[in-house]
């Protein structure tokens, strides 16, 4: 039985974004929805909301408004990879996106933010590309198989997205 490669979506960025948030590669569920963060578990969007003191978006385009209008982009690590499932875990075979790239055509960002710990260990593996004057920070995954509390999830993003140099 041989597994397809699956590929991300392209990233959420405007001009003017400030912070770009990683994940690794979009689940089952969100590569049939056609969009970042689709399993109702994933506490992704719910976080977004409740920081950026917004209503909780239903569509993408609403999910993607909400971001850049806080100067927020989105992407994965991940263009393409082998995984069976949606487990970070089962990832293999990996195809990095083209982060040279999209740092200088986005060269407001000035933080990144790894959706858990997988994030940050595959664009250490396989990027290591970082723009000027930026740093980087794990943040707790916002999977539903990372169990730590929602308000613990939310209090350390929260601290991820303030005081951006």
């Amino acid at each position: 039985m041989s597994i397809d490669r699956i590929e991300g979506f392209e990233p959420v960025a405007n001009i003017n974004a400030r912070v770009l948030i990683l994940g690794t590669m979009p689940s089952v569920r969100s590569l049939r929805q056609g969009f970042y963060y689709g399993h109702p578990m994933n506490a992704f969007w719910r976080i977004m909301s409740d920081i950026l003191s917004e209503s909780m978006p239903q569509t993408v385009m609403e999910k993607k408004r909400m971001l850049l209008a806080h100067n927020i982009a989105l992407w994965d690590v991940c263009r393409s990879c082998v995984r069976p499932g949606s487990l970070d875990a089962d990832i293999r075979d990996v195809a990095a996106n083209d982060f040279s790239a999209f740092y200088a055509k986005y060269p407001s960002i000035r933080r990144i933010l790894f959706n858990g710990a997988k994030a940050q260990e595959l664009y250490r593996r396989y990027v290591s590309v970082y723009p000027a004057n930026c740093e980087s920070m794990r943040m707790p995954s916002t999977s539903p198989a990372y169990t730590r509390p929602y308000v613990e999830k939310l209090a350390q993003w929260r601290a991820g997205l303030e005081e951006i140099p």
